[in-house]
């Protein structure tokens, strides 16, 4: 039986969202064991449980990557230092976020316990911890180009990046995360173009099928773009509180690159030619926004697509005697769910109450939580709680599989559209900048015209901390003037404070 007392402790494990938004979320990650600070200020590790949510992540964008006829590689994660300075607009996007390697050796310090960096030991070039990789595939692709034959080359990589951030939040911002790069090379414009978009594309798709969670998708403004990129491409989400979180950037990198690191190829009249590359990628960011997307007071909930355990099995019994028939029956569930694609997990564990156990997956965000003890056995069902709306109802044990499965889509469909409802209801248009001003503090989307100016983007920027988040594809082209100074524009953009 579930006590009172298990109740109460439960519900003071986790800060609601309505008294401390941050700290909810930081509840959250606890609660469902997905990743903890590590031992380096700024560092992440992330859990079992929190690292089978990426791994999902990973195999469901892999396929999807490899489908579009791109190839993993690995490049090395330490870059000549030389290697950034190539290309001016990249480097200085990246320079104050750059972890430097300046010695290869330690030694015991000859003052006292301990080591220290031995002085004989510098680099004759200083190394880059990988911030992105553009540099370091670019020269390879330098190398690996040389016809128009050897184009696109369309390469992916799956790895982990560095960069030095002052503060930093679990899944959000981390000194080192991981990510997946993709990196192209075109022998046109069009070709480049066609490829930054199809990508983005490819993310709008996993964010709203898989994560169910909806997305603008849109261009950023300049400055806002990639460091040294000809235009960037963006996916943005609207977290519960209203603020934005960008969940995925295709990048069309123009010529700039290739031309800082000659990366060129004989065209078919034989003539040298500059390629056009693209770069494009999301990360374990999206963890942050799944949590924040969809999950409540009680804890994570996790739209079943994405889940490692569409379903937990708790086997429930008083005596010995019974244990044999339940586990039985358990075990011809798990063979049935099994059968038609449901990822299950059984819970047999006897240290733990059952109120326990049912809190603890109710944390964790499982889609479905089934129980079953003599008494179901007896009755020929078992009892089955979705975690989304918490609905519990008798189900008969041969009617299991098929009404999982309904389940399942239901929850899936149900969250996109709660995603989408909240998007919808949350994104305004506003023409006058006062109001922008004071409906700002209460988040949310904010339509806008704009005149294009960066004096104007600053000046929202400084003055309320909001940001365009990009220029969306879809939007009604109308004359007017602009929100900040009243300029004659048909630009609009939106704007929202972000993560």
């Amino acid at each position: 039986m579930v006590t009172q007392h298990t109740r109460a402790q439960h519900a003071q494990s986790i800060t609601s969202r309505a008294q401390d938004y941050a700290q909810w979320y930081l509840d959250i990650i606890a609660a469902a064991d997905l990743a903890e600070h590590g031992d380096v200020k700024g560092t992440m590790i992330i859990k079992p449980y929190g690292y089978a949510i990426w791994e999902r992540m990973q195999h469901i964008l892999d396929d999807k990557i490899k489908e579009t006829g791109h190839q993993n590689a690995y490049f090395p994660m330490f870059i000549p230092k030389s290697f950034l300075s190539r290309e001016a607009t990249h480097v200085e996007g990246f320079a104050k976020e750059c972890a430097v390697v300046t010695h290869h050796r330690l030694m015991n310090n000859p003052n006292g316990e301990g080591v220290v960096v031995d002085p004989e030991s510098k680099l004759e070039e200083e190394l880059v911890v990988r911030p992105t990789s553009e540099t370091v595939i670019h020269a390879a692709f330098a190398r690996w180009i040389k016809s128009w034959r050897d184009l696109p080359l369309l390469i992916n990589q799956w790895a982990n990046v560095v960069r030095w951030e002052m503060r930093t939040r679990l899944f959000l911002r981390t000194s080192e995360f991981l990510w997946q790069e993709g990196h192209t090379a075109h022998a046109t414009e069009a070709d480049a173009e066609e490829e930054a978009r199809k990508m983005l594309d490819m993310y709008a798709w996993f964010a709203r099928e898989v994560l169910a969670m909806e997305v603008i998708p849109g261009e950023k403004s300049e400055s806002e773009r990639f460091a040294g990129a000809l235009r960037t491409y963006t996916i943005e989400a609207m977290m519960q509180d209203g603020k934005a979180l960008q969940s995925g950037t295709s990048h069309n990198l123009g010529q700039n690159f290739a031309k800082a690191f000659e990366v060129k190829f004989l065209d078919q009249d034989n003539q040298q030619q500059y390629c056009w590359m693209t770069s494009w990628g999301v990360s374990t960011r999206l963890m942050g926004a799944l949590i924040m997307s969809h999950s409540d007071d009680k804890g994570l909930v996790l739209p079943p697509e994405i889940a490692p355990y569409q379903v937990v099995v708790l086997p429930l019994w008083k005596k010995e005697e019974e244990k044999a028939a339940v586990m039985e029956q358990v075990s011809a569930l798990r063979e049935q769910l099994q059968h038609v694609g449901v990822r299950v997990h059984i819970d047999a564990r006897d240290y733990e109450t059952f109120g326990t156990k049912v809190y603890g997956w109710e944390k964790k965000g499982v889609p479905v939580r089934i129980e079953i003890g003599p008494r179901d056995l007896a009755q020929n069902q078992v009892m089955m709680a979705r975690r989304d709306t918490g609905e519990k109802k008798s189900v008969a044990i041969d009617q299991v599989a098929s009404e999982i499965s309904t389940v399942l889509e239901a929850m899936q469909k149900a969250l996109f559209a709660s995603s989408q409802q909240r998007l919808q209801e949350r994104t305004v248009t506003v023409d006058s900048y006062e109001t922008f001003k004071t409906q700002i503090e209460t988040g949310g989307f904010f339509l806008a015209l704009w005149c294009g100016s960066a004096e104007c983007e600053t000046r929202v920027k400084e003055e309320t901390k909001a940001t365009i988040r990009c220029i969306p594809f879809e939007k009604q082209q109308q004359n007017g003037k602009c929100m900040i100074c009243n300029a004659a524009t048909s630009e609009q953009v939106i704007f929202a404070r972000a993560y």
